[in-house]
């Protein structure tokens, strides 16, 4: 029989499993989203990611750590490299930049190198709450959560957690950790030429090196320089409420 006597049937129970289960996960990414619309990021689901994977090789000196730092703390040329090398619409657009889908979607088409068009918020939401790979499941679960943090962060919110925890190299997250790593100083002092080349291996930080940069990544460095130039510099992030 399928059915158990005065219980619900296997299937029925299943469901209902992963109902609550799903319900208990994404209540607690939103507490989460609310808590650290305030309070510092101390570790995210990448580096934890990240960590775990070490372990399981057998690198045990292999540790994951990011130094939280204010965005007062962060040099404005850092803050604007990213949003010259990732996102340029992230000011204006309300957490996907639909123009950019477009366009990625139309290379894709005839080019076998993906293109992602991925936002800083995306980004964010990704690597503080979900994992990295590509799968449709982890894009829904992320277009979720990159709506519940542009609901309740402020743009300036979600460039300050960006920085705290994007991953600039192997064990490395965060650009005052990248900082003091590659250039032996705070990330509050962080020249316009150091904070392009950091933004420069984000997009593949474990192919791309800033202490050891090649070729691709001295020529991307240049592009996002002269990026940072035609926003207006400083002036960009201060007429967006960004500084």
């Amino acid at each position: 029989m399928s059915r158990r006597a005065g219980g619900k049937s296997l299937p029925a129970r299943v469901v209902r499993g992963v109902a609550v289960f799903a319900l208990c996960l994404t209540t607690c990414w939103l507490g989460l989203v609310m808590l650290f619309a305030w309070v510092p990021v101390p570790f995210s689901a990448v580096m934890a990611e990240r960590q775990i994977g070490a372990w399981m090789r057998g690198d045990v000196a292999y540790v994951s750590h990011s130094d939280w730092v204010a965005m007062d703390q962060i040099s404005p040329h850092m803050a604007l490299a990213v949003i010259a090398a990732e996102d340029q619409r992230f000011a204006s657009h309300w957490g996907f930049d639909l123009e950019a889908i477009q366009q990625a979607l139309r290379h894709n088409e005839t080019s076998n190198r993906v293109r992602g068009a991925s936002t800083l918020s995306q980004q964010t939401a990704k690597n503080l709450l979900l994992w990295d790979g590509r799968s449709w499941l982890r894009k829904g679960l992320e277009t979720g959560v990159t709506l519940a943090i542009e609901t309740v962060w402020t743009k300036r919110r979600i460039l300050t957690v960006y920085l705290n925890i994007a991953e600039f190299g192997p064990g490395t997250f965060g650009v005052e950790a990248a900082a003091q790593r590659y250039f032996h100083k705070p990330a509050a002092r962080l020249t316009a030429a150091e904070a392009a080349l950091l933004a420069s291996v984000l997009p593949n930080p474990h192919s791309y090196r800033a202490d050891r940069p090649s070729g691709y990544v001295l020529r991307r460095q240049q592009w996002i320089l002269r990026q940072m130039r035609q926003m207006g510099s400083e002036s960009f992030l201060v007429a967006n409420g960004l500084r």
